[in-house]
Formats: structure tokens, C-alpha cells, sequence
């Protein structure tokens, strides 16, 4: 078969569903992308620049769009150009974020194509209205709503949709809701797993040692962000420190924003630990930006509790990785982290906003073995039973054969057949 897969940032939410396909063997896939130093063999890229114009005469709510809009109008001459060269995709597979893919199905009429719906933006009920140390007014709404742009022109394509959890699935409207396929992802259960190895060794992130004997506090965002917690999990500090001169904390994540709005001078990371200043022992807490993926992993093993905060909003991949690698996963009571904590046994929920009760809910949690066994190995079985990367591949190689007809088997299995 023949894909063409499409995100502005390769490979994005489809690194593992490309790499599938590569196994399998037999299919040519193309994907269009910004570039970036990212490289899989036997993919060929084909990447746009976005010029950089100036915004200042389009309406501050519609900034997004606008963007989206010259996204869409790149990747359809990119499009016409392959078209040209003799390539017809039997499926277009991406991600309706950014809007590359709107004036797709006008270059290949006929061509099915499965885009990811990830987010539907409302000033009620989930992220904007959540954290009342950021409040925003009725003012705010109309530029809230804007931000469907992009969602509303892609269900008006009338073609296939999918979402990875039944909260995200919520978000829609019912109306839009039946044009879209939950379809779950998982987690590497042969990579992310227990490692009773890395658990009775030193841990060293350069000059930061983690002895056997001490205890970890992990905390992982793609950056540090309200969004995410970080502000809720560094006022933790101080009381659990305080409380267990046996604790080392590592915080992992960058300094730029991914999600909400950006500070008008310097990031998060300096205005807490500037209001925080002498308030704990800094040389317990390592935050060492963004690590490699080793790096990340074996912080995940050695872990003895995970702290995974978040808005109302997109559950993170870590947090399936950390459950995959049985981490103690101390999770915020929001609703689409409780789709994956049941508290008491694959992990503890934690008011999402509240440090001194997660300060608490760490150290109930270090002080109670029996209750850190239970939580660490029902959070495996719970990977296992519902993250299973391999599964999820299966299902989604499924979903593709019902959407063009064709099984992408590749020529192993037709092999096989024969």
C-alpha cells in the first residue's frame, strides 16, 4: 500500500504505527512534515518551510487560523507536486492540528483519508476555566472558540476520524462525535517495564547521584508549565523535603511553553524557583531541562513515586510509559487521568491544584510498602492489559484495512498467504 502520512512535526503521534508498517515490509510511505533532525530509513520526507510574516494585521483570535491557513495552502502545492510525480497515496493518515491536510482531498478525490482529532477547545468544563490562579473572563470566549477553526473545517471534509481517549472523545460535540473512531494508543510493554537492576543501583544524571538508599521523586512534562503542574509540584517541595531528609527530586522538561500562555519575561522554571528561593534545599532537586530517552526511562525504573499533574487536558504519553514501567504514580483527580488511575490500585489521585496535598500524598505513599507493592504492580498488570503497543497495531492495521479496503499486510503476509 501506499501512505502518506502528514504532521508538522515528523514523525509525531505516528512513529510506531510508521515503523509497523516499515516491519511489515511492501509499502511506500511518504511524509509530509516541517523539517527537523528526525530520520526513519525507508521513509521518505518531503518538507515544507513555513515563512515567517508578520501577524500584525490579522485579528488576535484568529492568529492560529491564519497560520493553519498558510499551512494548508503549502501542503497542497507540495501535494500537486507528488501528484505529478506519479504518487497517489491509498490512504492519507494526519493531523488535524495545524491544518495541513484541508485541501487534501482536493488533490486525491476519492482517497480516504483518517485524521486525528485531538483536542476540542470550550471555555467550560476543561482546561481554560480550571486553575483560578489564571482566571480568564467572559472576554476571552469568542478567542477560546476561534481556536476550533481548524476542527470544525476538518469534520466538514465528511471523512474518517480518530481520537486516543474516551475524555478527548467527549469533547466534541455528539454531533461531531460519530465521525470520530476512539482509537487507543499504547506503550512499548518490552521497553518500558520494571528493572529491579536499575532500582538497586546509583542513579547519576551527571553530578546528581541517587543512592540505593535514597528516595526519588519524579516528575516529567514535555515542559515546565502550569499546565502540566509544575507550579503545584515545585510549592510541594518544601513540606515533603522538610518531612524526608531521605528525598531527591528530578524534575524533567524544558524551559519554553507547549500549552498555555507564555510569561512576558523569563519562564516558569526561574519564576518558581524565584518565589521558592531558600525555602528548600535546591541541591536535592535536579532539573536537567530535557534528557535523552535512556535517560528518561531509567529515571522512570528507579523511580519510587511519579508525580503526573496535569489540567483538564490531553493525557501525556509519559503517562502511559510510566505506568508501563510499573511506576507509584501519584496522578491529578481530573478526569482524563482517572481513565487511567484507579486510585488505590494502579496509582493515587491527588487534587490537581493542591501541593500541600500532594506533599502528603507522596509521603503516604514512601511511608506504606505494602501500599507502593500494590500500586506498583497493579499499574504493570494495568499496562498490560491495555497498553499493549503491539495490540494497539494490530487494531490499527484493522481500522485501516475497513477505511480503504485493503489489508496493509505488506509482503510478509502475502508471502505467508501463498
Amino acid at each position: 500500500m501506499k501512505f502518506l502520512f502528514v504532521h508538522q512535526n515528523f514523525p509525531g503521534q505516528y512513529l510506531h504505527i510508521v515503523m509497523h508498517l516499515l516491519r511489515r515490509g511492501g509499502h511506500e510511505i511518504v511524509f509530509i512534515s516541517e523539517p527537523n533532525n528526525n530520520a526513519i530509513a525507508g521513509v521518505r520526507r518531503v518538507n515544507y518551510q513555513l515563512a515567517r510574516t508578520s501577524q500584525d494585521g490579522v485579528h488576535p483570535h484568529i492568529r492560529d487560523f491564519d497560520l493553519a491557513a498558510r499551512r494548508a495552502e503549502i501542503v497542497y502545492g507540495l501535494a500537486v507536486n507528488l501528484r505529478s510525480l506519479g504518487f497517489t497515496p491509498d490512504i492519507i493518515i494526519g493531523h488535524h492540528g495545524w491544518g495541513e491536510m484541508l485541501g487534501l482531498p482536493d488533490v486525491w478525490p476519492g482517497v480516504p483519508m483518517l485524521g486525528y482529532f485531538e483536542f476540542f477547545y470550550s471555555p467550560y468544563g476543561q482546561d481554560t476555566a480550571y486553575d483560578p490562579e489564571f482566571p480568564i473572563g467572559p472576554e476571552q470566549f469568542l478567542r477560546i472558540r476561534a481556536m476550533n477553526g481548524v476542527n470544525l473545517l476538518a469534520l466538514a471534509l465528511d471523512q474518517h476520524g480518530q481520537t486516543p481517549t474516551r475524555w478527548q472523545l467527549s469533547r466534541y460535540p455528539d454531533w461531531a462525535q460519530r465521525r470520530i473512531r476512539l482509537v487507543p494508543e499504547g506503550a512499548r510493554l518490552d521497553l518500558c517495564r520494571p528493572n529491579a537492576a536499575v532500582r538497586a543501583a546509583p542513579l547519576a544524571i551527571g553530578d546528581f547521584v541517587v543512592a540505593p538508599g535514597e528516595k526519588l521523586v519524579t516528575y516529567v512534562a514535555r515542559n515546565l508549565e502550569p499546565y502540566r503542574g509544575f507550579h503545584v509540584v515545585m510549592r510541594a517541595l518544601p513540606a515533603l523535603l522538610r518531612a524526608r531528609p531521605d528525598v531527591k527530586v528530578v524534575m524533567v522538561g524544558g524551559d519554553d511553553v507547549s500549552y498555555g500562555a507564555r510569561l512576558p519575561q523569563g519562564n516558569w522554571r526561574e519564576r518558581l524557583t524565584g518565589e521558592l528561593a531558600g525555602q528548600y534545599d535546591m541541591s536535592r532537586v535536579l532539573m536537567p531541562g530535557q534528557v535523552p530517552y535512556d535517560t528518561y526511562l531509567a529515571l522512570l525504573q528507579r523511580s519510587d513515586a511519579h508525580v503526573y499533574l496535569t489540567y483538564p487536558f490531553v493525557p501525556s504519553w509519559s503517562l502511559r510509559e510510566a505506568l508501563a514501567c510499573g511506576c507509584a504514580v501519584i496522578g491529578a483527580d481530573v478526569e482524563p487521568v482517572r481513565e487511567f488511575l484507579t486510585e488505590g490500585r494502579t496509582g493515587l489521585l491527588t487534587p490537581g491544584l493542591d501541593s500541600a496535598a500532594l506533599a502528603r500524598r507522596i509521603l503516604d505513599l514512601l511511608e506504606n510498602p505494602r501500599l507502593d507493592r500494590r500500586i506498583r504492580q497493579g499499574a504493570r498488570r494495568h499496562a498490560e492489559a491495555t497498553l499493549d503497543m503491539e495490540g494497539h497495531l494490530a487494531a490499527y492495521e484493522e481500522l485501516i484495512g475497513e477505511i480503504t479496503g485493503q489489508a496493509p499486510r505488506g509482503t510478509r503476509a502475502r508471502a505467508a498467504k501463498g
